[in-house]
């Protein structure tokens, strides 16, 4: 089973907030096929802690603006790593040295990628 479409609007709306606030590593997950209670992980990066916070709280706002709102959200006291979950879609901010600790993507290597080119910015820029 693939996510939904709903899913996959929802998390690229998450992947460009995100993106918007100068994430990198932006990466978009259909995690459906391993996971019953998501459908997809949107993972992005950070250089500090108060960039994965300026992060979180646009995500939030464009999440909100799309019609939802996070049921849970955890780890933004210590700002390292927080997780928003939306029920269909959970977004992953993390502090670079957690992304590459917990390297998320290798651990769901075998999930597709939902293809993300942030808004506004030409494809070739976006793939450096």
């Amino acid at each position: 089973m693939t996510a939904t479409q709903e899913a996959r609007e929802l998390a690229l709306v998450a992947a460009n907030a995100a993106a918007d606030k100068l994430a990198s590593d932006v990466i978009v997950l259909d995690v459906s096929d391993q996971l019953v209670i998501t459908d997809c992980f949107v993972i992005a990066a950070a250089a500090n802690e108060r960039q994965v916070g300026a992060i979180v709280d646009h995500v939030e706002e464009k999440m909100r603006g799309a019609g939802t709102k996070p049921v849970r959200r955890e780890g933004a006291r210590e700002g390292r790593w927080v997780l928003l979950d939306f029920v269909d879609v959970v977004v992953h901010v993390q502090h670079k040295e957690e992304r590459d600790f917990y390297a998320l993507e290798r651990l769901w290597k075998d999930c597709p990628r939902i293809e993300f080119t942030p808004a506004g910015v030409p494809e070739e820029d976006a793939a450096r």
